[in-house]
């Protein structure tokens, strides 16, 4: 049996351990990926013969005021979404980073929306936000509020409402990460700043923001990410509705692709989406290295 040399057996084993989670990334994401590319060029709807088209399906879509709406709500879900979840996500870690009782259980109860099912999420905060019968509306009313909010079934309120719910199952899970950041703060400094006679809000400003700027960086990219690209929440509680108030651009891909079967225009809007995601993560990096300096 041929033996390898020593750096040679290395390097195969690294292969071998790396080839299947590779194989399986260019089957699933790098050749669809490709693919959306070579699509948004072509007319095709999966029975004909792809015809090449060019530019036509992108000059469709500058001309389509659909998907203009469908890029300001999905802009403004985003708006709201990422600085109320990172918000969110930073105090509870700080409040759950100190030894209290039961803060094992707060920690589990508060991690454990983000691993329930969406679909039943959606359910859930559907019924709490009923215009007439939801436990949201009956405590604004105890609270004097005479008109509240139609939430999911009001044009104005609509988004609001799914940014909350998105918020609420979120920010559990970026706590997580920003506690696994907290534990690597030394206590000395804490200890040092305290002596020094700085306050609570002292603490937390010249040191637990700057020392989690690299986790911050992270989770902002994370949570840029996942809400230019929502699509199951909002599709569960509204559809999309009323009318187009909520209608993002992840729908409005498998609006065009799976049902009206428009595959290459629907790859066309997927392209753009890549864009702006790309656009704003190199934005994103650039005033990290900024800070950095």
């Amino acid at each position: 049996m041929r033996r390898f040399p020593g750096p040679r057996r290395t390097t195969l084993a690294g292969w071998t351990f790396i080839l299947p989670g590779f194989l399986g990334f260019a089957a699933l994401t790098l050749v669809p990926v490709m693919a959306t590319f070579g699509l948004a060029f072509l007319d095709w709807d999966s029975y004909s013969t792809p015809e090449w088209v060019g530019l036509a399906n992108f000059e469709r879509l500058a001309a389509n005021p659909t998907f203009w709406t469908a890029l300001g709500n999905t802009v403004f879900y985003a708006a709201g979404h990422v600085p109320l979840t990172l918000v969110a996500s930073l105090g509870l870690a700080v409040l759950l980073n100190r030894r209290i009782r039961g803060v094992q259980y707060f920690r589990t109860a508060l991690f454990f929306p983000y691993i329930t099912s969406l679909v039943a999420v959606a359910i859930v905060w559907n019924l709490l936000f009923d215009p007439d019968l939801g436990p949201v509306n009956q405590l604004l009313r105890a609270l004097g509020a005479g008109d509240p909010p139609g939430w999911t079934s009001s044009t104005t309120w609509a988004m609001p409402a799914i940014i909350i719910a998105s918020v609420w199952r979120d920010m559990g899970y970026y706590m997580v990460l920003y506690l696994a950041g907290l534990q690597t703060i030394p206590p000395e400094l804490y200890e040092a700043a305290e002596v020094d006679g700085a306050g609570a809000w002292q603490r937390f400003r010249h040191i637990t923001v700057p020392s989690l700027r690299t986790m911050t960086f992270f989770i902002l990219i994370m949570l840029t990410v996942s809400s230019f690209k929502v699509f199951d929440l909002v599709q569960v509680m509204t559809e999309g509705g009323p009318g187009r108030s909520t209608l993002v651009l992840s729908q409005l891909i498998f609006r065009e692709g799976i049902t009206e079967g428009r595959f290459g225009y629907s790859s066309a809007i997927a392209v753009v989406l890549f864009a702006v995601v790309l656009v704003l993560t190199m934005v994103q990096f650039g005033f990290s290295r900024r800070d950095e300096r």
